[in-house]
């Protein structure tokens, strides 16, 4: 199957700003798009305390902690934490330029799915920048094992996705999601999917300083008996790994540039992500970079891409 891709740089039309809190801080957090020029890529800029401020290209070589969300940076006083969902909508729409700018160490948590960031880009639009895109695109199976975990790329002609959970809850279970990547399709299947967590471990998270800005209005609570605290239930019936599979599409962002391919996962999460990539771009003879043809048409098939002489993509993850 083959799927349309976009052939061209993107950037949003006007600035927008969303209000909201920190999920792990639960500080007040204030977070704005501003539109880039065509080849910025995605930046993160965190203004401090004192007047200056810090920034972070989103791509892998930036990437610090991921225990329990994607952090940009090592140091806390400095660092940008929870990028994952708003990379998700930016990698869906198809937006590859834009400046964002936050006064807090975390990104807003909002609804804890996505579904805000794609309603605030929307709402300003995107613009086509007429500079060709490039795309990283899998030539080679490539995975990595961690116990019982798993994540590998493999080739496809498209944007997929194949990823699955397992939960001894049995209100979980085991759970799988399949699809091809679209605009569409994350909006409509994956964008309102919400972060998650157990009753059971709101203490000990408590005391290790995350999950402060947690609530009932940005997270699916599951009880100790495994029924589902939030009045009004699940988004989706398996709205457990269409999360997983959100967080997926937001980590694999970081690879600088959209990918050609197929992600595979089973019992996965931010740091299976993380290193999945990394063990993809650490092997030059597992990929390589494509953009469009010459034809100025908005979208065209990934097979018809074309590969560009690039000598490293070293640029891409300074």
């Amino acid at each position: 199957m083959t799927i349309g891709l976009f052939g061209f740089q993107t950037t949003i039309a006007s600035p927008v700003t969303l209000k909201g809190i920190g999920v792990h801080s639960g500080a007040p957090v204030s977070l704005t798009f501003q539109p880039a020029e065509a080849g910025t890529g995605v930046i993160f800029t965190r203004l401090l305390d004192d007047g200056s401020s810090v920034e972070y290209r989103a791509v892998s070589s930036q990437v610090g902690n991921t225990d329990l969300c994607t952090v940009l940076g090592t140091s806390l006083s400095r660092s940008v934490a929870t990028i994952e969902h708003v990379m998700a909508a930016l990698y869906a729409l198809g937006v590859d330029n834009v400046m964002v700018e936050v006064d807090s160490g975390e990104m807003p948590i909002m609804d804890g799915s996505s579904f805000p960031f794609i309603e605030a880009i929307e709402q300003v639009g995107i613009v086509d920048l007429g500079i060709k895109r490039r795309y990283i695109r899998v030539l080679k199976p490539v995975r990595i094992d961690s116990g019982a975990s798993w994540s590998e790329f493999r080739p496809y002609d498209g944007t997929r996705f194949e990823v699955e959970i397992d939960f001894a809850s049995p209100l979980i279970g085991r759970q799988s999601w399949k699809g091809d990547l679209t605009p569409e399709t994350f909006k409509q299947e994956l964008s309102r999917a919400r972060t998650f967590g157990f009753m059971r471990d709101v203490e000990r998270l408590w005391a290790a300083g995350y999950a402060l800005g947690s609530s009932l209005e940005n997270s699916v609570v599951i009880s100790d008996d495994d029924s589902i605290v939030n009045v009004e239930g699940l988004r989706y019936k398996d709205e457990f790994v269409r999360h997983k599979t959100l967080d997926a599409v937001g980590d694999l962002a970081l690879a600088g540039a959209q990918f050609i391919g197929c992600y595979r996962s089973y019992r996965g999460g931010h740091k299976m992500n993380a290193n999945a990539l990394k063990a993809l771009m650490s092997d030059p003879t597992a990929y390589e970079v494509v953009e469009a043809p010459s034809s100025r048409a908005a979208r065209v098939r990934a097979r018809e891409f074309v590969p560009v002489n690039v000598p490293e993509l070293a640029s891409w993850f300074a």
